[in-house]
């Protein structure tokens, strides 16, 4: 194929995905911010006023970037492996595959599907903070750069996620028991410094962790951790998780019967 027919497939791919989940935006769109809204009542307003400041901010302020990196990480996940596993499903993927559209085509189209996804629930959720509290980034391209990486790991895992499925069940596995713990042990709520210092070392192994507060240093100006080292692991897991992605739909895991 040459290289505009590429990028006319993989532009294909992109805004089926994104006309998928736009019109359905009542079950993809809106349940979120409703989600992520609620914690900004509950904990940012009610609860946020006894706990007082945290990581030398108010409760709601500091919070609000975990919400959102919460918000953008379960939806390019959720995204990727539903729609992907429901053209396995529906046998559609046999028609892109038996096509003469490269592999990493395939793959990076549903991978940016999941990624606008998450990020456009992440927009959503960034507006609605701004009617509990009032926000400003203070490293603008950084924290641009960590959503869109984070956005990128998390779709390539719920890739890899729709490849292994064998039923629907298969799918909200791996959210249910792996994604939200790691969520909301990965310093979304509270600062790793409330830890003991063995919940540290152990915390230092979720790489939420990571993503969350380099997020949250670029939008206040404060991280429990460091942000290069976070940078580096990001690409890393990147990397490392698109080669296995690419590797897995070459050798048709999953997609043979």
């Amino acid at each position: 194929m040459f290289a505009n027919q590429k990028y006319i497939a993989f532009e294909t791919i992109v805004v089926k995905e994104v006309r998928r989940f736009t019109r359905i935006w009542l079950q993809t769109l809106v349940p979120p911010a409703i989600t992520i809204g609620l914690y900004y009542l509950i904990f940012g307003n009610l609860i946020g006023r006894r706990i007082g400041d945290m990581g030398g901010y108010n409760y709601i302020d500091f919070i609000v970037p975990g919400l959102i990196m919460m918000a953008v990480i379960q939806n390019a996940y959720s995204n990727v492996s539903s729609s992907f596993f429901s053209n396995k499903f529906q046998r559609c993927i046999e028609e892109i595959l038996v096509s003469p559209v490269p592999n990493y085509i395939i793959l990076m189209g549903f991978v940016a599907g999941g990624m606008v996804r998450g990020l456009a629930v992440g927009v959503i959720v960034t507006l609605m903070s701004f009617m509990f509290t009032s926000l400003s980034i203070e490293h603008v391209w950084l924290t641009v750069l960590v959503v869109l990486l984070t956005a990128l790991v998390f779709s390539l895992a719920g890739f890899i996620n729709a490849l292994f499925a064998n039923t629907f069940d298969d799918i909200s596995i791996i959210p249910t028991f792996v994604l939200t713990p790691l969520i909301y042990l990965g310093g979304v709520f509270y600062s790793i410094e409330l830890l003991p210092t063995a919940g540290q070392w152990i915390s230092a192994l979720n790489p939420v962790l990571y993503m969350v507060n380099t997020f949250r240093f670029g939008i206040l100006g404060s991280s429990d951790v460091n942000i290069y080292w976070a940078l580096f692991m990001l690409v890393a897991f990147s990397t490392v998780l698109f080669a296995v992605a690419l590797y897995l739909l070459r050798r048709g895991t999953g997609l043979r019967h």
